[in-house]
């Protein structure tokens, strides 16, 4: 991120009937006109099916690198027609100039009168497999980084088109969201790194207390489930 990047557009979405199995899901999301009220758990407008996995203060908001479509694109044509609608994987806001390698977990940015500060990676599920009509889509998205992250609102209020993201503080600068995903899904059994992951104040505590998991257990928790649930 090299300075403020605009935002002037946001994604909200109401669950629908998703894939094969018609899976109530409200990763399809459309722009919505600002301003733009947010609160502690997101997006006025915006709600979500499954609230055990999805929503809540720790995933209020859902940011997307937009440069990552021309990627996808390139590697598969074939996604074309889902790539060509904004936002492909169900997030609220999408820019150019901030990826994972860019962004460390516990980032605090302005956005308008909005504070915010990122509070994990994405963790990828079969829904995208559904949204993608791509078998392994989810998987694809969480061994590439290329997952996206999530915002927990600090101090609510609204942002108006045109309002920029702008870093305020970076407490984790040696934690960007690129090394985090290849600590969980690369580097898997590097357990002293995860035991220092588990310990991270700004990191959500579902992945602290995954990492903590992995460190006391020495092993890996199954994937199966979590990347392939439309197909049990």
């Amino acid at each position: 991120m090299t300075g403020p990047i605009p935002i002037e557009t946001m994604y909200a979405g109401a669950p629908s009937p998703l894939g094969p199995r018609k899976i109530a899901s409200a990763i399809v999301k459309s722009a919505v006109p600002g301003p733009w009220d947010i609160t502690l758990v997101g997006l006025v407008g915006d709600t979500q099916a499954d609230m055990r996995h999805h929503g809540g203060p720790e995933k209020a908001l859902h940011h997307y690198a937009r440069e990552h479509y021309a990627t996808w694109l390139d590697e598969n044509p074939a996604l074309a027609p889902t790539l060509a609608t904004t936002p492909a994987f169900g997030e609220n806001i999408s820019t150019f100039g901030m990826t994972e390698a860019t962004v460390c977990v516990g980032d605090i940015y302005r956005i308008g009168a909005v504070l915010v500060q990122v509070s994990q990676g994405r963790q990828p599920c079969w829904k995208l497999n559904a949204r993608f009509a791509v078998d392994d889509m989810a998987y694809r998205v969480q061994m590439t980084g290329r997952t996206g992250w999530y915002y927990r609102v600090i101090e609510s209020g609204c942002i108006m088109p045109g309002d920029a993201i702008t870093l305020v503080e970076r407490p984790q600068p040696e934690w960007s969201l690129s090394r985090i995903c290849t600590l969980l899904y690369h580097r898997t059994t590097a357990f002293d790194e995860l035991a220092v992951l588990a310990e991270l104040p700004e990191l959500a505590e579902s992945w602290r207390n995954l990492a903590a998991r992995r460190v006391n257990s020495h092993t890996v928790e199954s994937w199966t489930s979590r990347l392939d649930g439309d197909k049990t």
